[in-house]
């Protein structure tokens, strides 16, 4: 009896320390990253669509089913989507979006934001007045820039940006648009690269400007096998995953780390991470039963073959368990494949995540 008594006391005062630690692990990451400021697409987009006269939206059901409260919230997912992962392992509140915040008089800043819009892309060509594009949400993110040198004063307001981390997830689109309307045609390597080349080129004038306005830690989140997403295959005869958009998706985010490997050369004080979503979300679709899913191919939620042909609506069917499904609609992952991928980026290491991962980029 007294060795069950004093084992029992052992393992609890254990897990009271092992929770203790956790806790004071997530304090420490949140004491050294004050804020969270997010770009990108509907990967990332936590709303600012609904704000928008767009055919590209989620605020309506089956999205949001399994998002706290049962609704839908803008987020193109069953439920939470990377850039909620990410804030919740920083110990930090999700970055509102930016059009939510903008219409008050006394929007806080300090604390994030999103201005990820879903159908952005590198390109301003790509969904061009159905979403803010990548330069419109640098230009947003300009004016908050500007707000928060007058609220906290210049010398504040650039330690602030300094410590905080701006995700960046932008590509696909661009990658689906151009693999789209080219795969049938049967286009060659040399055109795709010259296309990749060109976003590349963009790309390297939209991170200065971000770096001139402020930021120092970036977090990029690549481009994935987009070619893999239940849309790309449906176009395939044999449902397989478009090679031509895979293939540009890893020359992209190769091209877009030299990018910020160039740049931080140049500038010593900038530092990022850079997740290769292609190669990390590739695994789940090859061996899905070895990460826990049962379906790596079809969507959980839409109508038609491999529930790709119609995008997820509330006349959508929907599969019993979203957890073991790796996309939740034709081009977008399930909560759960959002939050696998976001602990690989988080707490992993090359060649997933590199040179350093969040929690590295965020202590620094």
């Amino acid at each position: 009896m007294g060795v069950s008594i004093v084992a029992s006391c052992s393992l609890a005062a254990l897990m009271a320390f092992m929770a203790a630690s956790l806790f004071l692990s997530t304090v420490t990451v949140a004491a050294s990253v004050p804020a969270v400021y997010v770009f990108g697409d509907s990967l990332a987009d936590v709303g600012n669509n609904d704000y928008l006269v767009t055919v590209l939206k989620a605020d309506f059901s089956h999205n949001g089913m399994d998002y706290p409260g049962g609704k839908a919230t803008g987020r193109f997912s069953n439920g939470k989507n990377s850039a909620d992962f990410i804030a919740e392992k920083l110990g930090l509140a999700t970055s509102p979006p930016y059009l939510a915040l903008s219409s008050s008089s006394n929007a806080n800043y300090a604390n994030g934001v999103s201005f990820a819009s879903g159908g952005a892309g590198v390109s301003n060509a790509t969904n061009t007045d159905l979403c803010i594009t990548f330069d419109k949400q640098i230009e947003y993110y300009s004016g908050v820039y500007a707000s928060l040198a007058r609220s906290l004063g210049q010398a504040q307001s650039d330690n602030h940006l300094a410590k905080s981390i701006f995700a960046i997830t932008i590509g696909s689109n661009d990658i689906i648009h151009y693999a789209k309307a080219n795969t049938a045609a049967g286009a060659g390597d040399g055109p795709s690269q010259q296309y990749v080349d060109t976003l590349i080129q963009s790309l390297t004038g939209q991170l200065q400007s971000l770096y001139n306005l402020g930021a120092r830690k970036v977090l990029f989140l690549g481009t994935g096998p987009v070619g893999c997403t239940p849309s790309l295959r449906e176009l395939s005869s044999t449902k397989d995953c478009s090679a031509l958009a895979n293939a540009m998706a890893v020359q992209y985010n190769k091209a877009a780390e030299a990018v910020l490997s160039g740049m931080s050369a140049q500038h010593p004080d900038l530092h990022y991470a850079l997740f290769d979503s292609s190669a990390a979300l590739l695994r789940y679709i090859d061996q899905p039963a070895a990460y826990g899913f049962a379906e790596a191919k079809a969507a959980c939620c839409g109508l038609g073959d491999m529930h790709a042909k119609i995008a997820c609506t509330p006349l959508s069917a929907y599969c019993a368990n979203r957890s073991d499904h790796v996309f939740w609609d034709f081009y977008h992952p399930t909560e759960a494949t959002a939050q696998k991928l976001t602990d690989t980026a988080f707490d992993g290491s090359a060649p997933f995540i590199f040179p350093v991962n969040i929690r590295q980029l965020s202590a620094i």
